[in-house]
């Protein structure tokens, strides 16, 4: 009985070190990112991001908590303008601030996470003409600490957070369309 719960730890020993080890292996950052062709130009799609206000008609992240406190800040819009948030657990809480704004090309913000874990990232969205449309990419990006890896060895980040971007610039796509 003895040798078998002292095999059992072995084993169970061993298993956490490999998810430590192959935790350690990931990468120092991340980034994930995602793309749609929208049949508006630049200027009718930027102000839809560039205005934190507007990001309730087509983020997803908005609908998940109907009683999110928001609280907005800095300019209107573009450079300088600030968004923080506190929601339930499908949200978190965190803060927002627009660092570059240029209507025909780049919206980049600061992205800073409290809970349900504290992170800091850099969201972009950019925007290349394509014809009579737009090429739309939505990126976040920044440093991925050992939390992190730990969680995308059990989470594809990418899958996760790529369906999210997908569905926003569904939504984003439909608003500049009208």
């Amino acid at each position: 009985m003895l040798k078998a719960v002292a095999i059992i730890a072995i084993v169970l020993a061993v298993g956490i070190a490999a998810v430590l080890v192959f935790a350690l292996a990931k990468p120092d950052t991340f980034r994930v990112e995602r793309s749609l062709a929208v049949k508006a130009q630049a200027g009718a799609i930027y102000p839809l991001v560039a205005d934190f206000h507007r990001w309730t008609g087509w983020s997803p992240y908005e609908q998940r908590d109907p009683a999110m406190k928001r609280t907005y800040g800095g300019t209107a819009a573009g450079q300088g303008a600030t968004y923080a948030w506190d929601g339930n657990n499908n949200v978190g809480a965190g803060h927002m601030e627009i660092l570059e704004a240029n209507a025909s090309s780049k919206l980049r913000i600061k992205l800073d996470f409290e809970r349900p874990f504290e992170g800091h990232n850099t969201a972009e969205f950019t925007f290349v003409p394509q014809g009579d449309a737009t090429l739309v990419t939505w990126a976040m990006y920044g440093p991925a600490p050992f939390m992190s890896k730990l969680m995308q060895v059990f989470i594809n980040m990418d899958t996760m957070i790529g369906k999210d971007f997908e569905t926003g610039l569904a939504g984003l796509k439909m608003l500049a369309e009208k």
